[in-house]
């Protein structure tokens, strides 16, 4: 297999960002109080990735598969714990495709109405992202449909890295950056774009340390996949793709606590009124836990990847 290191390029993903900007937000990025938050003086910047379509980073990869592989005429086929499986549908509908998601049980409900709204099939099966990853592809032998995986996919990693393109853009002084790690394609993305030109740091859950154990055992290994995030950040491995990368890019790899992700989704609901879903609140918990604490000196960016959550009831007035 070719080397990921010479393939997820900064020329590369340069290119994917004129691709597939005429499909996805420039989402923000706002600089805030540390104070505000309780915590010592620091200059820290939000990039609000919830703010993309279908509310998380997802559609850039999405859309970065469809615009670049031959799709046939079984269409699409996805396995997605609720957000790659949003953002492939989203995406499928807007370019006339037709795409099939397999979901598993622990995904929100909020996840399975976007899906749905966007006209995708949709079949919900097992516990676990796992599990609805080989009925996808069980899926696909059958099918012939073309797969597009959540994270293990060199397309994905270019469409992802295009969030690292922007950071640098809108906030060229940042010098750490705190990123959430599921199956690893955000953070492999934006490590790639970065290369070894900022610190970038993993934020895992304890109970889903997928980075956290490969770095561990020197490659991809099992892992637990359960807490608060797992519907977006509890694959069984990290990606076979990314994980050459993050070796080589990623500084470092903080677990938070469960408790310590609410926490943080309730601070950011409070400070800003940003509503997070659990897995993209991980990366600021490493901040308000003090598992991250910033040198004098630091810039820390936060990567707010998601906000597919029904923790906020507007029936309530």
């Amino acid at each position: 297999m070719t080397n990921p290191l010479e393939l997820v390029t900064r020329q590369r993903i340069t290119e994917t960002t004129a691709l597939i900007r005429p499909y996805i937000r420039r989402t923000p990025v706002i600089e805030v109080d540390a104070a505000d938050f309780g915590l010592p003086s620091a200059r820290i910047s939000f990039k609000l990735e919830l703010l993309q379509h279908t509310g998380s980073f997802k559609p850039r990869g999405a859309f970065t598969n469809l615009l670049t592989r031959e799709i046939p005429a079984a269409g699409i086929v996805a396995a997605s714990g609720g957000n790659h499986g949003v953002a492939v549908a989203y995406a499928a509908k807007i370019l006339g495709k037709h795409a099939t998601i397999f979901i598993p049980k622990v995904a929100s409900q909020s996840k399975i109405d976007r899906i749905r709204a966007y006209g995708a099939d949709f079949i919900v099966t097992g516990d676990r992202y796992a599990d609805a990853l080989a009925a996808s592809e069980k899926w696909r032998e059958e099918t012939g449909a073309m797969p597009v995986h959540a994270y293990d996919n060199i397309e994905t990693l270019f469409g992802q890295g295009t969030v690292g393109l922007e950071i640098e853009e809108q906030a060229p002084e940042i010098n750490t950056l705190l990123v959430a790690v599921g199956g690893g394609g955000l953070i492999g993305g934006i490590a790639a774009w970065y290369t070894d030109r900022i610190k970038v740091v993993g934020v895992e859950p304890e109970l889903a340390p997928t980075l956290w154990n490969a770095l561990q055992a020197g490659h991809p290994v099992d892992s637990a996949a359960g807490g608060v995030a797992a519907d977006s950040l509890a694959p069984r491995q990290v990606g076979q793709l990314m994980f050459p990368i993050a070796q080589r890019y990623a500084n470092k790899v903080v677990l938070v606590k469960d408790e310590e992700i609410l926490r943080a989704q309730q601070a950011l609901w409070d400070v800003l009124r940003i509503a997070a879903e659990p897995g993209g609140a991980t990366a600021f918990s490493a901040l308000l836990s003090r598992g991250y604490v910033p040198q004098p000196g630091e810039h820390v960016g936060v990567v707010v990847c998601g906000g597919n959550t029904t923790a906020v009831d507007f029936s309530r007035r």
